[in-house]
Protein backbone atom coordinates (compact mmCIF):
# COMPACT_ATOMS: atom_id res chain seq x y z
CA UNK A 1 0.00 0.00 0.00
CA UNK A 2 2.80 2.45 0.82
CA UNK A 3 4.38 1.89 -2.62
CA UNK A 4 1.13 2.82 -4.28
CA UNK A 5 1.08 6.14 -2.42
CA UNK A 6 4.77 6.82 -3.16
CA UNK A 7 4.37 6.11 -6.89
CA UNK A 8 1.15 8.12 -7.05
CA UNK A 9 2.87 11.13 -5.47
CA UNK A 10 5.83 10.73 -7.82
CA UNK A 11 3.64 10.50 -10.93
CA UNK A 12 1.47 13.45 -9.89
CA UNK A 13 4.60 15.48 -9.10
CA UNK A 14 6.14 14.57 -12.44
CA UNK A 15 2.95 15.55 -14.26
CA UNK A 16 2.80 18.87 -12.41
CA UNK A 17 6.44 19.57 -13.23
CA UNK A 18 5.82 18.59 -16.86
CA UNK A 19 2.84 20.97 -16.99
CA UNK A 20 4.85 23.84 -15.50
CA UNK A 21 7.72 23.29 -17.94
CA UNK A 22 5.39 23.09 -20.93
CA UNK A 23 3.58 26.26 -19.86
CA UNK A 24 6.89 28.08 -19.50
CA UNK A 25 8.04 26.83 -22.90
CA UNK A 26 4.76 27.97 -24.50
CA UNK A 27 5.04 31.45 -22.96
CA UNK A 28 8.62 31.76 -24.15
CA UNK A 29 7.61 30.69 -27.66
CA UNK A 30 4.82 33.29 -27.73
CA UNK A 31 7.20 35.99 -26.52
CA UNK A 32 9.74 34.93 -29.14
CA UNK A 33 7.06 35.33 -31.79
CA UNK A 34 6.27 38.84 -30.52
CA UNK A 35 9.94 39.79 -30.53
CA UNK A 36 10.37 38.41 -34.05
CA UNK A 37 7.42 40.53 -35.21
CA UNK A 38 9.02 43.63 -33.68
CA UNK A 39 12.36 42.70 -35.24
CA UNK A 40 10.78 42.32 -38.67
CA UNK A 41 9.23 45.80 -38.34
CA UNK A 42 12.61 47.23 -37.36
CA UNK A 43 14.26 45.51 -40.33
CA UNK A 44 11.59 46.97 -42.64
CA UNK A 45 12.21 50.46 -41.24
CA UNK A 46 15.94 49.93 -41.63
CA UNK A 47 15.47 48.89 -45.25
CA UNK A 48 13.43 52.06 -45.88
CA UNK A 49 16.17 54.17 -44.31
CA UNK A 50 18.83 52.41 -46.37
CA UNK A 51 16.83 53.11 -49.53
CA UNK A 52 16.47 56.78 -48.56
CA UNK A 53 20.20 57.03 -47.91
CA UNK A 54 20.94 55.33 -51.22
CA UNK A 55 18.75 57.87 -53.03
CA UNK A 56 20.48 60.69 -51.18
CA UNK A 57 23.86 59.30 -52.17
CA UNK A 58 22.82 59.19 -55.84
CA UNK A 59 22.26 62.94 -55.89
CA UNK A 60 24.95 65.21 -57.16
CA UNK A 61 27.81 65.11 -54.69
CA UNK A 62 28.74 68.28 -52.90
CA UNK A 63 32.13 69.31 -54.17
CA UNK A 64 34.11 72.50 -54.68
CA UNK A 65 32.52 74.62 -57.37
CA UNK A 66 35.00 77.45 -57.63
CA UNK A 67 35.71 76.99 -61.34
CA UNK A 68 32.36 75.50 -62.42
CA UNK A 69 29.67 77.24 -64.38
CA UNK A 70 28.08 79.94 -62.17
CA UNK A 71 24.60 79.08 -63.44
CA UNK A 72 24.89 75.58 -61.99
CA UNK A 73 26.05 76.99 -58.64
CA UNK A 74 23.19 79.50 -58.58
CA UNK A 75 20.67 76.80 -59.44
CA UNK A 76 22.03 74.58 -56.67
CA UNK A 77 21.91 77.50 -54.25
CA UNK A 78 18.28 78.17 -55.12
CA UNK A 79 17.41 74.48 -54.62
CA UNK A 80 19.09 74.41 -51.22
CA UNK A 81 17.36 77.64 -50.15
CA UNK A 82 13.97 76.30 -51.28
CA UNK A 83 14.50 73.06 -49.38
CA UNK A 84 15.53 75.01 -46.28
CA UNK A 85 12.44 77.20 -46.59
CA UNK A 86 10.24 74.12 -46.86
CA UNK A 87 11.81 72.63 -43.74
CA UNK A 88 11.43 75.97 -41.94
CA UNK A 89 7.71 76.04 -42.79
CA UNK A 90 7.28 72.45 -41.57
CA UNK A 91 9.00 73.31 -38.29
CA UNK A 92 6.81 76.39 -37.85
CA UNK A 93 3.70 74.29 -38.47
CA UNK A 94 4.78 71.67 -35.92
CA UNK A 95 5.57 74.41 -33.41
CA UNK A 96 2.14 76.01 -33.93
CA UNK A 97 0.40 72.66 -33.45
CA UNK A 98 2.43 72.01 -30.30
CA UNK A 99 1.64 75.43 -28.85
CA UNK A 100 -2.06 75.00 -29.67
CA UNK A 101 -2.00 71.61 -27.96
CA UNK A 102 -0.36 73.09 -24.89
CA UNK A 103 -2.88 75.92 -24.77
CA UNK A 104 -5.85 73.56 -25.01
CA UNK A 105 -4.34 71.29 -22.36
CA UNK A 106 -3.51 74.01 -19.85
CA UNK A 107 -6.63 76.16 -20.31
Amino acid sequence: MIWFVVWTVLVVGALALFFVLLRRLWRQAVELGRQLAVASEVVAQLADQVEALRKAAERDPIRPTLFDDPDIAVRRYVEVKAAAEGRREQRAGRLARTIDGWRTYWT
